[in-house]
């Protein structure tokens, strides 16, 4: 049953994209609902598995290595897995309203989120280094073409910036690869954590490697498409690329550094890794101040928030690793709560320039409170998801006695307070007569819930850290053999 369940994580959504394109348009929102409601419930056989035996891996088509591939789930994995599936149920919501599926632009966009989530699925498995570029190539193609897909000459040419960085990027890992398989002949990501030892060409191969991953995740100073991206994309596009897409390539980061290379003695990137992370953190929330539209500040803030995620590197600890996968979860809900009300707020008023939102809170009274309490994660309220991210970042930094990084991790939160209330402070505090057209449209019912479900989500997390928090702690590098 395990096995069947992984299998139907990666080919249900490959399967149903291929089937868009076949089937008569008036079966196509039932089609679409059959593929992605029953994903979270394909995780449960998995997650019963992975809770007795901390792991589970899986031969596909029975052909074991060296010359099969292997799927491979831990806690990590598991946890991203949930985190995507929950993502694409309710992001989905709003999905349907902007994008119906028996649409024209429908059948642009769902064929091509279903195979960004086969593509995500995939590579969480995926348990090779080779297998990690391809998959990575399909999730980052399919984020590219739905970029595109509001058709706007902006969202066009930011989807352009996107493809020609990511095939750089690309080229970087796969040279990367290559030199790894030259030098040890295993591609296996566990196997070559035992065969590899410290010196010029691994080290060069992993340089070359985590660069590139660094690129499509947009780690400062190399996130040049993702503002524009994020920006310009559709609403539920922008809210699945900045609360997974961009995810999944710091855990392919994580991967390389906890396993392949666990234990090189490397502590001048260490503190470079981090140091990247500090200046995200700083730069992102300073360029978040001072912009003008509401998606563009979530944009910077997504650049922000990111930074957090390398501190891992500087800080390795048990504690630390628990305060970063914690902190990549309520980001993902927050962030994509927070992208799902702004793409409601500029479907309803056409605008998301922030001197247009004044007295929001009156008309779209919905959205403008998912607004507020996937802020009250982001910045680090309790009881929050984010508070416990950040406290536990906290914590493993006052027992290494880090004072810098506690200094970085507090500021952080104030910026993002800065930033974020300024938003508030001019949708719920500013007269209505100074904002918004009369010419409202009114959102969805469903669109709305979905943000709003998101936003709960990012909270309720707060309230139940305990197993997440012990599901990662087994998934420490060491805790468990591969």
């Amino acid at each position: 049953m395990t096995e069947a369940a992984l299998a139907g994580l990666v080919f249900l959504p490959l399967l149903g994209a291929c089937l868009l394109l076949l089937v008569p348009r008036q079966w196509r929102t039932a089609l679409v609902l059959l593929v992605v409601v029953p994903l979270p419930v394909l995780l449960l056989p998995i997650t019963a598995v992975v809770w007795q035996q901390q792991a589970v891996q899986m031969a596909v088509a029975g052909h074991a290595l060296p010359l099969g591939i292997v799927w491979r789930v831990d806690a990590l994995s598991l946890l991203l897995l949930w985190l995507n599936a929950f993502l694409l149920v309710f992001v989905g919501l709003q999905a349907l309203t902007r994008f119906p599926p028996a649409t024209p632009a429908g059948l642009r966009f769902w064929p091509l989120w279903l195979l960004l989530a086969a593509g995500i699925h995939a590579l969480l498995l995926s348990a090779d280094l080779f297998n990690l570029y391809v998959t990575l190539e399909l999730v980052t193609l399919a984020g590219i073409g739905l970029i595109a897909t509001s058709n706007r000459p902006a969202a066009l040419q930011a989807a352009m910036r996107y493809l020609l960085l990511a095939l750089m990027a690309s080229l970087l890992y796969l040279l990367g690869v290559g030199l790894i398989y030259a030098e040890i002949g295993t591609l296996d990501l566990y196997e070559a954590g035992n065969l590899l030892e410290p010196g010029l060409l691994p080290a060069t191969a992993m340089v070359l490697m985590i660069t590139g991953l660094l690129v499509k995740a947009a780690i400062f100073p190399l996130h040049a498409w993702l503002p524009a991206a994020h920006g310009n994309a559709p609403g539920p596009v922008s809210a699945l690329l900045s609360a997974i897409v961009v995810k999944v390539s710091i855990y392919i980061v994580w991967r390389l550094w906890f396993w392949t290379a666990e234990g090189w003695p490397m502590p001048a990137l260490e503190l470079f890794l981090g140091l990247l992370g500090a200046g995200a953190i700083l730069y992102g929330s300073a360029l978040a101040l001072v912009q003008k539209r509401l998606k563009m500040v979530i944009a910077y803030s997504t650049v922000a928030q990111l930074g957090y995620l390398m501190l891992i590197f500087p800080l390795a600890s048990l504690l630390a690793w628990q305060a970063a996968g914690f902190h990549l979860v309520s980001h993902g809900l927050a962030k994509a709560a927070l992208f799902v009300a702004a793409g409601n707020i500029l479907a309803s008023l056409g605008t998301d320039r922030l001197r247009r939102l004044a007295g929001l809170d009156q008309r779209l009274p919905l959205d403008v409170f998912t607004l507020a309490l996937a802020s009250v994660s982001l910045m680090g309220l309790p009881p929050s998801g984010g508070f416990i991210g950040k406290w536990l970042f906290l914590q493993a930094a006052w027992e290494q006695g880090a004072w810098g990084w506690m200094a970085l991790i507090a500021l952080g939160g104030l910026l993002a307070a800065a930033y974020l209330f300024r938003i508030l402070a001019l949708t719920c505090f500013h007269p209505r007569s100074h904002g918004h057209s009369s010419r409202l449209r009114e959102p969805p019912s469903r669109a709305s819930l979905a943000g709003l479900l998101l936003a709960l989500a990012a909270i309720g997390l707060g309230f139940a850290s305990a197993p997440i928090l012990t599901m990662l702690a087994s998934a420490w590098p060491g805790v468990i053999a591969p």
